[in-house]
């Protein structure tokens, strides 16, 4: 699942728990080289409203701390815009939550989703996201960014841990690479280096990673 984070403005937070704000706009380039196209939501919104179910509203992306939900998501011509609230008088930290977004030191929402369709641009090296799944949208400090996912990857190879093949077609994903081009380097380049001996591996893996700045 990936992420994407967006500000919202403190007047939009109110005393009973509700808020507003956008889960994403469109037609913007952002750290990822992604931009959301209009109506990229909207196969999932009509499958959340069939459900009668509120999306999840979580606390950092974490799924064992749900804190609230959203009653209303639409598309607007600026993206993604959402109404939702806080279970701050049931749950501990949902009341830390607001506290928090009242006096702006938590001021982030960010979507949480799987990318079922996109195109890439090879001449401006943009990925547009044409269709995606929502899945939840939570309340964050900080954005989530492509660096800390690379940076998760380096961690489990320089701790001896092997990354699936998905996860490092995601990386080359994320820094540009066309994926057909991710896909061949993560199919051949990720089986050459199971099948070496796993120290000299993680270091020629961390090696190669360097050298293309990832």
């Amino acid at each position: 699942m990936k992420h994407k984070q967006f500000g919202f403005k403190a007047d939009a937070v109110n005393e009973d728990g509700t808020f507003s704000g956008y889960g994403s706009v469109f037609g913007n380039v952002d750290s990822y080289r992604e931009i959301v196209a209009p109506g990229a939501f909207a196969d999932s919104l009509k499958a959340i409203k069939a459900s009668g179910d509120p999306l999840p509203a979580l606390w950092q992306h974490n799924f064992s701390q749900p804190i609230g939900g959203y009653d209303i998501l639409e598309e607007d011509a600026r993206g993604l815009r959402v109404e939702g609230w806080l279970l701050k008088d049931q749950i501990p930290l949902a009341a830390q939550a607001h506290a928090l977004m009242l006096r702006r030191v938590v001021k982030g929402l960010s979507i949480g989703y799987y990318v079922l369709e996109d195109s890439w641009n090879e001449k401006d090296r943009v990925r547009t996201l044409t269709k995606l799944d929502l899945q939840e949208i939570s309340i964050v400090t900080f954005p989530a960014n492509v660096e800390a996912q690379i940076d998760a990857v380096k961690s489990k190879l320089l701790l001896g841990d092997k990354p699936t093949i998905r996860e490092f077609e995601e990386l080359l994903r994320e820094k540009g690479f066309a994926r057909s081009d991710a896909e061949h380097i993560a199919v051949h380049g990720f089986k050459h280096w199971q099948a070496r001996e796993c120290g000299a591996g993680i270091s020629e893996t961390l090696r190669l990673l360097n050298a293309f700045n990832l």
